[in-house]
């Protein structure tokens, strides 16, 4: 028998491996992102008091983009940078969810750094 290989299972392995070494704090928060086939998500999280700091996805208001395409994904990487930086979070770990650092996840990346988060 075959077996189907499964991304979604790879990719979780993926960020399994990398969230045993990245971890937010609250002076570094953790920049976690991701991505479905229509939508983009990106949340700013404090691993150590377990809370969610800022959040901003392709579903929202403010958001005009859809996010199934590198412009949503600009969009949202500057909604979430710009919210951050209104909260007084500067600096960043940028945790790209077990995805390649490409495309989506990359346009969303550069977003934020131009609104002002550095990582």
């Amino acid at each position: 028998m075959v077996k189907q290989f499964d991304s979604n299972k790879a990719r979780l392995k993926r960020h399994l491996r990398v969230r045993s070494k990245v971890s937010g704090t609250p002076e570094r928060p953790r920049l976690n992102v991701f991505r479905s086939s229509k939508h983009i998500y990106a949340q700013i999280i404090d691993d150590i008091n377990g809370v969610t700091l800022v959040s901003a996805n392709s579903l929202q208001k403010g958001v005009t983009e859809n996010g199934g395409n590198i412009d949503g994904a600009k969009s949202v990487g500057a909604a979430v940078g710009k919210l951050a930086v209104e909260k007084g979070i500067t600096e960043v770990v940028f945790d790209r969810g077990g995805y390649l650092y490409h495309g989506r996840v990359q346009a969303l990346a550069d977003a934020a750094r131009e609104a002002g988060l550095k990582f």
